[in-house]
């Protein structure tokens, strides 16, 4: 496979992944723009709007039933958050003409039905239908809203929440609720005008189409795409030390049977040239898999916990561990987190150790080239701020990183908060993970 990144309209960039591995071709659609408290729900729920009808067709079920003509092509919203910048837009999964009756093509036809999508969606007196926004928002609400039902997940996401209060990091990718219950299909029409003239696009394709069909396939599914002055002054606030000399402590209670410890950091120095290999090599020796001190001595060893695991934000710089433990084995287990960290940065990594966080690691990005959607999601980490590499090339790296990598990783890292959600609290559903 090889990739080749192309201008093909003001403002609006292609990665054209070449591949005859699959026997579907996946093509997306990202609108960019900057992840901010007043805006992130409003510009997560339109795509959730556009989807519900075009002009052509006018509802959900005129569009499957397009979608159906085309052989099951698919074409579904995308909310992301990477770093600061928040995507918007839709996932395509598209039947290959090769095994399909007398070789048709439907790449054209499903890139114009995305671009009706985006360019001309069912309205009235040129406003977004009121019934699809209220729809589309009450939905959202329920998503936001429904963060607090799975403990794991919510214990992290208020650990970056109170972490990062000063930064627009802070928001979810949905935005928050309070937002999303304020939203108008007059201000969301406003709104979604005002993105189409200013963000910049992202487009990926991986499938066996040439990269000159593609492009013009593409240039003619958006040939009405509005444009005015791009916004291209976006991205992410990279902060390296902690906001405070001593790490803050953050202490929530609800009603559930079992802690959640959150301990995040940031990355530090090391952020300032970010060797991605080393830092993706080092979170695994730390935490991030079944081989990890974490998991090796934290869990397995002193059962101090139900899980313990290390996860690493790479464009904002960020390192997060989360941990499931008893109420009276929160300090210990803090303790021993630490421990296992301050080991690291004195080098104290086996050889064993280091090489099978290289292994999986490796073992990890060469999977990425077996689903389509994983490497749509690490090119479009790639533009956004990546180097410019593909997943073996960065797995041949990780390959090659030194016992001293990791440790001077793990003496830049500096601790920020500690969250703890405890029992004592209102009644919550609970889900303990054992």
């Amino acid at each position: 496979m090889e990739l080749t990144r192309s201008e093909i309209l003001p403002g609006v960039w292609l990665s054209h992944l070449r591949s005859g591995k699959f026997k579907t071709a996946c093509l997306s659609l990202n609108l960019l723009t900057q992840l901010q408290r007043d805006t992130a729900s409003l510009n997560a729920l339109i795509p959730y709007v556009l989807r519900r009808g075009t002009r052509r067709y006018g509802d959900m079920e005129a569009l499957s039933a397009r979608l159906d003509e085309l052989y099951g092509a698919a074409i579904e919203p995308v909310v992301r958050r990477i770093g600061e910048i928040q995507c918007i837009g839709f996932y395509a999964s598209i039947p290959e003409g090769d095994f399909l009756p007398d070789g048709q093509d439907v790449l054209h036809d499903a890139a114009e039905l995305m671009g009706e999508m985006l360019l001309a969606p069912n309205t009235r007196g040129g406003l977004l239908l009121p019934q699809y926004v209220d729809s589309e928002r009450e939905k959202m609400l329920e998503m936001i809203r429904s963060r607090i039902n799975e403990k794991r997940g919510y214990a992290l996401f208020r650990c970056i929440e109170e972490m990062c209060c000063c930064e627009d990091f802070a928001v979810g990718r949905l935005g928050s609720e309070s937002e999303c219950e304020n939203i108008h299909y007059k201000k969301l029409t406003r709104h979604y005008h005002d993105l189409l003239q200013t963000c910049p696009i992202e487009l990926f394709y991986c499938g066996r189409a040439s990269q000159k069909n593609v492009v013009s396939v593409l240039r003619d599914a958006l040939a009405t795409l509005p444009r005015g002055e791009i916004n291209y002054d976006i991205g992410t606030d990279v902060r390296m030390n902690a906001l405070e000399d001593k790490a803050r402590t953050v202490e929530e209670k609800l009603d559930v049977n079992q802690g959640k410890l959150v301990i995040g950091w940031r990355l530090g120095e090391c952020m300032e040239e970010p060797d991605l290999a080393a830092l993706h090599v080092f979170n695994a020796v730390f935490g991030g898999g079944s081989t990890s001190k974490l998991f090796m001595n934290v869990r397995e060893k002193l059962q101090l916990c139900y899980y313990a695991g290390s996860l690493i934000d790479t464009h904002k710089g960020l390192m997060l561990v989360s941990s499931g433990v008893e109420f009276s084995d929160k300090d210990a287990a803090q303790a021993e987190i630490f421990a296992q960290l301050e080991a690291m940065k004195q080098g104290e990594i086996s050889e064993e150790e280091l090489e099978a966080a290289r292994s999986g690691v490796a073992g990890d990005l060469r999977s990425l080239e077996d689903s389509q959607g994983e490497l749509e999601g690490f090119y479009l980490s790639q533009a956004l701020d990546g180097p410019d590499c593909s997943p073996l090339e960065l797995a041949e790296l990780c390959e090659n990183v030194s016992k001293e990598d990791v440790a001077a990783i793990a003496r830049s890292v500096d601790c920020d908060l500690i969250y703890f959600l405890t029992g004592g609290g209102e009644s919550e559903e609970e889900d303990d993970d054992d």
